[in-house]
């Protein structure tokens, strides 16, 4: 579990995005810093009993870091006012599906994952194997459990059919997507619960079968 003053400091920040606030409460921040790293390291040792995939993942594979990258943005607060890890081989940095944790008060936490923007070459690869094996994969995202924990696949679409594939294909709906990605909401409350761990690693077991479909096409 976290502890609610990660939290508190995540919301003094939004309100304060600035280096000097900052700076002043940098013992803080190293504070809710450790304190998020502690649970990750708690999710990956989860999730290496359940996904042998995960085998060697360390936590700075997977945090992000807070500092923004304001170079091209119009919004210059130089902080992100979350915390987030994502776990997949290879790390966050990796291009294959994994599972995503955000960290954000105001009821924005969520445990999902899938996979973000592909370059188009592996996009290509999922949307051949989704073709390929469509019976297979609308197994997977009909689980009830699956629409329990997530309801559906989420993600940016393409208005037409993609190159290579007619519009009355049966599983154009999932071929037009450029991201497949799933989400539960996590309130403020929960976070900060002694059963959040159990929670978070069922919801990723519940994930995994999607993962290993969508990696196996880029393998």
């Amino acid at each position: 579990m976290l502890q609610s003053s990660t939290l508190k400091f995540l919301r003094a920040l939004k309100q304060h995005n600035n280096k000097p606030w900052f700076d002043e409460h940098r013992d803080e921040y190293m504070a809710a810093k450790a304190d998020f790293e502690t649970l990750v390291q708690q999710i990956i040792d989860g999730l290496q009993k359940q996904d042998p995939s995960m085998a060697g993942l360390q936590v700075k594979d997977c945090v992000f870091r807070i500092y923004k990258d304001v170079r091209f943005s119009k919004d210059k607060t130089p902080y992100k006012e979350n915390m987030a890890a994502s776990f997949q081989l290879g790390g966050k940095k990796s291009t294959l599906a994994g599972y995503y944790f955000h960290l954000e008060p105001g009821g924005n936490s969520m445990a999902g994952g899938g996979l973000w923007m592909p370059p188009a070459p592996e996009l290509k690869k999922v949307r051949q194997e989704i073709d390929y094996n469509f019976e297979e994969f609308e197994s997977i995202i009909s689980n009830k459990e699956f629409i329990k924990q997530f309801g559906k696949i989420e993600g940016e679409s393409l208005k037409t059919a993609p190159q290579g594939y007619l519009p009355d294909n049966p599983a154009i709906a999932y071929l037009r997507l450029k991201s497949l990605v799933v989400s539960r909401p996590m309130t403020d409350e929960s976070v900060v619960q002694p059963a959040m761990l159990r929670d978070m690693l069922k919801t990723f077991s519940v994930m995994q079968p999607l993962l290993q479909f969508i990696n196996r096409a880029m393998d």
